[in-house]
């Protein structure tokens, strides 16, 4: 994460939300981009106080919202067979479109609702939506809610930790060596969670 921050904060400086709206747009269209990513760190510039949270969520929730809907267009018109035919020179292989059809089958508008919380399916939402010929005013209802709940999750956890970072740093200080104990517990239980994130990811790739 640390390397994230470092390589993604100066687009943050230099373009402010605007590159987030971006970045979130086009990573919902199905281009591999880290939006989670830039999220989380204008989120954490955001409780640092270099940027207004009120604007990041908006153009967040926007930029992922009209993504998928121009996801969901490209789907419903170019059609499911064609998608199959070229979706492999953007990295929607014919087992990874088998995967995400086999999830919204299964679970429906809920899928939609939650899709930008699962990498892969936070990228094809709209595309496979689309495709599957889903309805579109319950697709962008659902669409709408579920972009709101992930934009909300990741910056408000990002502006808590970039407002009071210094003061979790203090609160481990005084813990001592239970604090240091809980601090490695917490920071291996996140390169857990990252190495899962990955292995996933590069299974998929390799399928």
């Amino acid at each position: 994460m640390s390397n994230a921050f470092a390589s993604l904060a100066p687009w943050m400086h230099d373009y402010g939300v605007a590159i987030v709206f971006l970045i979130l747009m086009l990573e919902s269209i199905g281009l591999p981009l880290p939006g989670e990513s830039l999220l989380i760190t204008a989120a954490i510039l955001a409780g640092r106080g270099d940027i207004g949270i009120t604007a990041l969520f908006f153009a967040a929730w926007a930029g992922a919202v009209v993504g998928d809907n121009i996801g969901y267009l490209i789907g419903r018109r170019l059609g499911h067979a064609l998608l199959r035919h070229y979706g492999a020179k953007v990295g929607l292989t014919a087992e990874r479109l088998d995967a995400v059809e086999a999830v919204f089958a299964r679970y429906g508008l809920a899928a939609v609702g939650f899709a930008r919380f699962f990498n892969v399916l936070r990228q094809l939402n709209g595309v496979v939506a689309g495709a599957l010929a889903m309805e579109w005013r319950r697709f962008l209802l659902f669409n709408a809610l579920g972009g709101a709940l992930w934009v909300l999750t990741w910056t408000a956890l990002g502006f808590y930790v970039g407002e009071h970072g210094a003061d979790i740093a203090v609160f481990f200080h005084k813990l001592g060596l239970f604090g240091g104990l809980l601090g490695g517990v917490a920071a291996i239980a996140a390169l857990i969670w990252i190495y899962a994130r990955r292995s996933a990811s590069a299974r998929d790739d390799s399928k």
